[in-house]
């Protein structure tokens, strides 16, 4: 009797279990993206050293294959109550050793968890909170967010008070524990602990107001950084790997040069902006968003003028940005305008950097320097298209968006010029003349100043294959208007360079579930 007894209470458990395992609703979502792609995204064709032979700046393929697969799934338990994971296995070049996509390799160094977190409702109230790896994006209208627009983890509680006014409070920490102890060169920096005074933190409030025809959400981020914590020493990530460099653009280089002492354990970052999106004449739509940004300096750094005379440069950086799109929708497309103006460089080092901060921008205004179609490619070779912020840049743009003359066939394109607001002196400290190229070291997209400028164009073809699958072809071409005068005198050694124009033409398969 006793043994019946407890066959019975474990299956009154194991069934129990089920009965709870089946209030759980699990949902599946994705996408997988498989891309062809050819061009040159490089504005640099080659540099040559004094006494040295001309070399290529690039030598990447000029055809790709790539593809991106992402699956999210939520646990769904109620309204008031889920979680969910977001898995990534992206951006394998057919091919490539190491990356799942060449002869014999498993690729199991691709799979990355995009973000993991929990949603819930306080018990009674309508106060919503998010907690743990998620995608943030700073409220943004016109061409992205310029400050923040990445994955880090956070928590977020927000509440709606009616239906016309709701509040946001973000706490997310994008960095922590990262320091190595040493500087770039490998050198002891500071009192070389590691994850010592490396943290990073920001705090946020957003207020979302949203009328008839009127929708706008003023916001403010205050942060604090350590002094270790500044510089991309030793390969800073987030727990995703989404922000490379902590904090971007700090011009001219490091450099490897002595960085000076502070007395300041952390640093003051602040943050505030203005979105506004108008809509009550529609179908004219007006969008305006209005930045700024200041990060406090974190003691001061030797830069070399034209390679030879050390000064001293500021950590300090702060700036502001201007934005807005306006647009007509028609039966056939929706023609616009949109530009941008951003402040500069004002050719000193001594009182830092004049040009928006940021964390992680993602410019959408085009899509061959910003990041305006389906933020992904299959370009490795140069190209601009991650973290662009519009420091330091104008431009002015027109676009004929979303037009259809077929069933189920979209074309937008899209014509911008880039010009600079950096002050042309600025150049004498950069490490080479060919630095405006280094979208890599900056973070920001091109460094170009008042004399340079380039001009964009794009063409993004969208066909509708089944409900679930789109065709996405997309050519792209900036021609090079950099001023040579102004960059070749802008090193040490003498360097000279050849531009070129970029180029792009690209098919990707994008799958939806």
């Amino acid at each position: 009797m006793k043994r019946i007894l407890t066959l019975a209470l474990a299956a009154g458990m194991i069934f129990g279990a089920a009965s709870g395992a089946r209030a759980i609703d699990f949902k599946a979502s994705g996408e997988w993206l498989v891309g062809f792609g050819a061009g040159d995204g490089s504005l640099l064709e080659s540099t040559r050293d004094v006494g040295q032979k001309r070399t290529r700046a690039d030598s990447d393929d000029i055809f790709n294959a790539a593809q991106r697969f992402r699956l999210q799934l939520d646990a769904v338990a109620s309204e008031s109550l889920s979680g969910t994971v977001f898995f990534e296995i992206g951006d394998q070049f057919w091919g490539r050793s190491g990356e799942g996509a060449a002869l014999g390799a498993d690729g199991t160094n691709v799979i990355k968890v995009k973000n993991a977190y929990l949603d819930w409702l306080v018990p009674n109230t309508d106060l919503r909170l998010r907690m743990g790896l998620q995608a943030i994006t700073l409220p943004n209208v016109a061409g992205g967010s310029a400050i923040m627009d990445g994955d880090a983890a956070a928590v977020a509680a927000s509440y709606q008070f009616n239906e016309n006014v709701g509040l946001t409070a973000l706490w997310m920490r994008p960095l922590n524990d990262n320091y190595t102890g040493v500087n770039a060169d490998g050198q002891p920096y500071g009192d070389g602990h590691s994850n010592y005074l490396d943290n990073m933190d920001l705090f946020a409030l957003m207020l979302p107001l949203n009328f008839d025809g009127v929708s706008l959400t003023p916001w403010a981020m205050l942060g604090f950084q350590g002094k270790n914590a500044r510089f991309n020493e030793g390969g800073v990530e987030t727990s995703d790997g989404a922000l490379d460099y902590t904090l971007p653009g700090y011009y001219p280089e490091y450099d490897g040069l002595a960085l000076g002492k502070t007395s300041k354990a952390y640093g003051t970052m602040f943050w505030a902006g203005l979105p506004i999106a108008l809509t009550l004449w529609d179908p004219l739509n007006i969008e305006l968003d209005i930045n700024y940004g200041y990060v406090e300096a974190l003691g001061r750094y030797d830069v070399l003028k034209r390679g030879v005379d050390p000064r001293r440069g500021s950590t300090q950086r702060q700036g502001w940005l201007i934005k807005a799109l306006v647009e007509y929708k028609m039966d056939w497309g929706t023609p616009g305008i949109f530009g941008w103006y951003a402040s500069g460089d004002d050719g000193s080092v001594k009182n830092g950097s004049e040009r928006l901060p940021s964390i992680a921008g993602a410019g959408n205004f085009t899509s061959f320097i910003g990041d305006g179609n389906l933020a992904w490619g299959t370009l490795s070779n140069g190209g601009y298209d991650m973290n662009l912020t519009y420091a330091g840049t104008w431009g002015i743009g027109l676009q004929l968006a979303d037009m259809s003359f077929v069933e189920d066939l979209k074309h937008t394109f899209r014509v911008a010029y880039w010009g600079g607001t950096n002050s042309p002196s600025m150049t004498k400290y950069m490490n080479s003349s060919y630095a405006w190229n280094s979208g890599a070291y900056n973070q920001d997209g091109p460094y170009l100043t008042t004399n340079d400028g380039l001009l964009e164009f794009n063409l993004v073809n969208s066909y509708q294959i089944y409900e679930n699958l789109e065709a996405n072809l997309e050519l792209g071409y900036i021609v090079n208007m950099i001023d040579r005068d102004t960059w070749k005198h802008s090193s040490y050694n003498q360097q000279s360079f050849r531009k070129q124009d970029a180029w792009k033409a690209q098919l990707i398969l994008a799958y939806t579930f």
